[in-house]
């Protein structure tokens, strides 16, 4: 089993900044695939970032390509996503995924943080 839990989520005027973590325990995180997912239209969830167990691979959406940027600390057993220039169209619960393979596709993904509010007024 893996445990999952999202900190850093809140409210930050359009143009602003945040950095989301989520901190894992219950299994070796170095070999797991992390990934951050929200909702989206028509879509239960939709992947924000992913990032492979070794860092080598990230991948983003194309909407926040160039603003967000998911890194991992492996020796903290965590994973980040730093958002930056924020959009009213971010706002959003963000969740936090594992799994030991590396995917884009959230029904994937078989372990869930509880998720973090995040809410950018414009």
């Amino acid at each position: 089993q893996v445990q999952l839990v999202e900190s850093g989520g809140g409210l930050v005027q359009a143009g602003g900044s945040l950095r989301l973590s989520c901190a894992a325990s219950g299994r070796t995180f170095t070999t797991l695939a992390m990934a951050w997912f929200r909702p989206a239209p028509g879509k239960e969830r939709e992947v924000v970032a992913a990032i492979s167990w070794t860092g080598s691979t990230t991948y983003y959406a194309g909407s926040v390509k160039g603003r967000f940027t998911i890194s991992r600390d492996n020796a903290k057993n965590m994973v980040s996503l730093q958002m930056n220039s924020l959009k009213a169209e971010d706002t959003a619960v963000y969740y936090c995924a594992a799994d030991y393979n590396y995917s884009e596709h959230p029904d994937r993904y078989p372990y869930w943080g509880q998720g973090t509010q995040v809410t950018v007024s414009s």
